[in-house]
């Protein structure tokens, strides 16, 4: 094995999305780093869906653009039609999704990581670890040149041992078209590492020169765009619409009559396929009564005829599919560019993990993406980033960033993994999250525009310009709190319409806004220059007057937990010496081995007076 020369202080191995925010991270953050990939062609590809976003990812998106991370200014710059999700619903739940160019997207990503000081891109495979004294010192790779390193990240997406299936025909990849990694995973078991298998899909890429859109539904962008990152303007590109088309009862009878040849069905996959994704052959099985399933007809770009229907991965024979694509209205000529398929790849159990997404069994790696059992490119990149700011930080001797379940959608996350695990690929939603009216798309940036800048990730002008917007939340809302509305000055005819006849004292500007159907632009008849603040600081002003009460409940249901939070547990606590505890919740903490308090009380079967007692033996042996 040849040993290269240059020592670098991050290697990251993968470069999905996951790869490319935790190598972009450390290398912002001053430290020394390598990326390795199969094929340096494929950075950031999009292996399914051409979009970045939707419910809940779009949180973590922004998340990770005020962290200082990729993902939102690449879908800005490269994105073909952009939506914001439940607008007619509260603002903790609205979510933003876009189309990308699938091609550009790649294109952008990597031009940026090619103009990345401190980072450099090589094309090799990655086979195994080098670890000694218990911590990883650097890779070795099918070339047969290892590279040293002070820290190394995994993100393997579904390249470990990837097995592509059609029908009963399969064949090692790690996606269609690129060669899987063999070795590395057998290595992750010989350290003791739980791994497993899991299962995910992708629909057929059709061409829509054979697609009748005239009898699809269109579906059209927002018509003023919403950015994705809190340093994009706005959103300049013309957008290109969507079309909508739904499968019938002849495409089901064609999709059972396939059953027999399907892997998922003839017990040939072994993963677990994503439960909130489902394959066509899935929904069609569990859902006998449904009529019809409803596809998104995407397209993968602005100049290419593939096109991507959402909602329609299966693993079926390319005859089924050919006929059930063609059963479709408005399909019934298409033509299938790339054939549909499903994979099955190897994942880590993430609960061999702390927090920081450093694993318990080897220090100094850390893992991050599907190698985690998530699914999606959002839920991929936000560990990712995590896990490259992490181990730039232990680079340079300073504590971990870990984000709490208050904090953020990706603290949501990341404590899930690491203290659940999971059998299934995890996908992030709204509804994990028990504080989501304090974690909205709306205010990522004011959660968490300051700890990026505090590691290092977010450059001085974007602070700067940071500071100026919080500054003018502030004074505003205390303005509107002290201007107030007399009854003389009104007027009889706005007292009406405002439903405020008889009121006897003034009332402040604040309470007017309070009211749910008075916006900023009513108060803009009383209060002109309201309208000329930037429209984000003006959404803002709103949800936090609306929703204050329940904005302060939740921030003191935070306060009450924060003991639990904070509270850390030594890695060698030895439970079988703490008395009281029964045998099960003993045997759970010795399986899980939880960071703190309160990971420990998240984890099935650990009782609330198990962690009294575990608290007081804390207290006791540490003085925590």
């Amino acid at each position: 094995m040849i040993v290269y020369d240059k020592k670098y202080d991050v290697i990251v191995v993968g470069a999905g999305h996951a790869g490319c925010e935790a190598a972009l991270a450390a290398a912002r953050m001053g430290q020394s780093t390598l990326m390795l990939t199969i094929n340096l062609d494929a950075i950031a590809l999009m292996s399914c869906n051409p979009a970045i976003g939707g419910l809940a990812k779009g949180h973590l998106v922004k998340e990770i653009d005020a962290l200082g991370g990729e993902m939102g200014r690449n879908i800005d710059a490269t994105g073909i039609q952009f939506r914001v999700l439940n607008t007619k619903k509260g603002p903790a739940v609205r979510a933003s999704r876009a189309q990308a160019d699938k091609q550009m997207y790649r294109l952008r990503m990597k031009h940026v990581m090619e103009q990345q000081d401190n980072l450099d891109l090589k094309q090799v495979e990655v086979t195994g670890l080098v670890i000694e004294d218990g911590a990883v010192i650097g890779v070795d790779t099918k070339g047969g040149v290892r590279f040293m390193g002070n820290t190394v990240v995994l993100t393997t997406g579904t390249f470990m041992r990837g097995l592509i299936h059609i029908g009963l025909i399969h064949y090692p990849g790690g996606r269609a078209g690129d060669l899987p990694s063999i070795g590395l995973s057998d290595g992750l078991k010989d350290y003791g590492f739980d791994v497993g298998r899991l299962k995910t899909g992708t629909p057929a890429r059709l061409d829509g020169r054979t697609i009748d859109f005239d009898r699809l539904e269109k579906q059209y962008g927002d018509e003023n765009p919403v950015p994705f990152s809190f340093s994009t303007e706005r959103i300049e590109q013309s957008q290109v619409p969507c079309h909508i088309a739904y499968t019938n009862e002849r495409s089901h009878e064609i999709i059972r009559s396939g059953l027999d040849r399907s892997p998922l069905y003839a017990g040939i996959i072994e993963g677990i396929g994503p439960r909130y994704c489902p394959s066509i052959e899935d929904k069609v099985v569990r859902f006998p009564d449904k009529d019809r399933h409803q596809t998104f007809i995407e397209p993968e770009g602005r100049e290419t005829v593939e096109v991507y229907p959402s909602g329609m991965s299966t693993s079926l024979p390319i005859d089924i599919q050919w006929a059930f694509y063609r059963s479709i209205e408005g399909l019934e000529r298409v033509e299938i560019m790339r054939p549909a398929y499903a994979i099955e790849y190897d994942y880590v159990n993430p609960i061999q993990l702390h927090a920081s997404l450093e694993t318990k069994l080897v220090r100094n790696l850390y893992h991050a993406g599907q190698i985690n059992g998530t699914s999606g490119y959002e839920e991929a990149a936000a560990q990712g980033l995590m896990a490259g700011i992490n181990a730039a930080l232990r680079v340079q001797g300073r504590e971990p960033l870990v984000l709490g379940r208050s904090e953020a959608y990706i603290g949501v996350m990341i404590d899930d993994l690491v203290t659940l695990g999971t059998k299934e690929p995890y996908r992030m939603f709204t509804s994990r999250a028990e504080y989501r009216l304090l974690l909205r798309e709306d205010n990522a940036d004011l959660r968490l525009r300051e700890k990026g800048h505090e590691i290092g990730l977010v450059p001085e002008f974007l602070y700067n310009s940071f500071l100026a917007k919080k500054e003018l939340i502030d004074t505003e809302l205390a303005r509107l709190s002290s201007e107030r509305l007399a009854p003389s000055a009104a007027g009889e005819e706005l007292l009406e319409e405002w439903g405020l006849v008889g009121m006897q004292n003034a009332i402040s500007y604040e309470q007017l806004l309070r009211r749910p159907e008075f916006t900023c632009q009513d108060l803009s008849r009383i209060y002109p220059e309201i309208m000329e603040l930037p429209e984000q600081v003006r959404e803002q002003i709103e949800i936090q007057i609306k929703y204050q009460g329940y904005i302060q409940r939740q921030l003191e249901q935070v306060e009450r937990s924060a003991k639990l939070e904070t509270t850390k547990i030594p890695a060698d606590m030895d439970y079988g010496s703490v008395s009281g505890l029964s045998t099960e919740v003993r045997e759970k903490l010795v399986k899980f081995r939880p960071d703190t308090l309160g990971q420990a009380s998240r984890i099935p079967g650990i009782t609330p007076a198990g962690i009294t007692i575990l608290s007081i033996a804390l207290k006791a042996r540490y003085g925590r």
